[in-house]
């Protein structure tokens, strides 16, 4: 007999409506031949408890939680991953056995683009350019995955420095606050360089985080979270000096796959996300 019943995912936010991540997962249930949908949908902040509700009632298999909702939807969940748990913000929930489990997949995606580009975090000295959200959730899956050093660089030192305590008491990696000033220098022993900011993304496709770019090294890895444009001006200019780069699209891919594989229970079909995601860019 047919099933006319699609399982539901999806997002809530506030705004929400730019939010391309429906168009990645569509094609991936797609392409697995799974009568799922994921849909875009606008909680406003008084309305999450009643949002979050409707998860249970509606047997949602999950939903992801975009501004201003990771923080306050932990008041909701039963159960919380150690990544989750740390950064204290959850992007991603799966509802289980009638259970609600709060994940945060911001840092694991990057984590798992910069392996798929043959990177180990094992022992490293990564530097964070950033303490915001996207900054907070890689610093902590960058230290659970064996980072041995973590410099935090941060404009406003009373969040830069929380960051920092937080590593240090919370994960085995060593982490320290460096004050952001103009044309802020690198430390020279980084080998893993992060611009965890908004500083490119589009519209303003022109604008770079404000270092000193003569202290990239070609010795170092230099990612940026920003995802559109793809090829950003910080690793232009990171690439110039010989420097490996890897792109934001990888990781929102690769938070995109973990999402699909946490709901379905399925491998996702990682290249067929990444080509969705690249022409909805184009």
């Amino acid at each position: 007999m047919k099933n006319y019943r699609a399982e539901l995912t999806g997002v809530f936010g506030d705004p929400v409506d730019d939010n391309p991540t429906g168009v990645v997962e569509e094609a991936a249930f797609q392409a697995k031949g799974l009568n799922y949908r994921y849909l875009t949908i606008r909680v406003l902040p008084e309305d999450l408890e009643t949002a979050m509700a409707s998860v249970r009632v509606f047997g949602m298999k999950g939903i992801n939680l975009t501004m201003p909702h990771k923080i306050k939807v932990l008041g909701f969940l039963d159960e919380l991953s150690e990544a989750a748990s740390i950064i204290g913000a959850v992007n991603t929930v799966i509802h289980r056995d009638g259970k609600l489990y709060g994940e945060n997949t911001d840092g694991k995606g990057f984590v798992t683009a910069l392996k798929k580009e043959g990177m180990s975090l094992e022992g490293k000295h990564v530097t964070m350019l950033g303490a915001g959200g996207a900054a907070r959730a890689i610093c902590v899956e960058c230290a659970l995955n064996g980072a041995g050093q973590i410099t935090v660089i941060n404009r406003n030192a009373e969040r830069g420095k929380e960051l920092a305590t937080l590593l240090n008491e919370r994960t085995n990696c060593r982490a320290e606050y460096l004050a952001w000033e103009k044309e802020t220098k690198i430390p020279e022993d980084t080998e893993i360089l992060i611009n965890g900011t908004s500083a490119g993304f589009s519209p303003n496709v022109n604008d770079r985080p404000d270092i000193d770019y003569a202290s990239v090294g070609e010795k170092m890895c230099v990612c940026d979270v920003v995802f559109h444009p793809v090829e950003t001006v910080f690793l232009r200019e990171a690439a110039e000096r010989g420097a490996k780069t890897v792109t934001g699209l990888g990781m929102l891919v690769q938070q995109a796959a973990l999402n699909f594989t946490l709901w379905t229970g399925m491998e996702a079909p990682v290249d067929v996300m990444e080509e969705a995601l690249r022409k909805e860019f184009e």
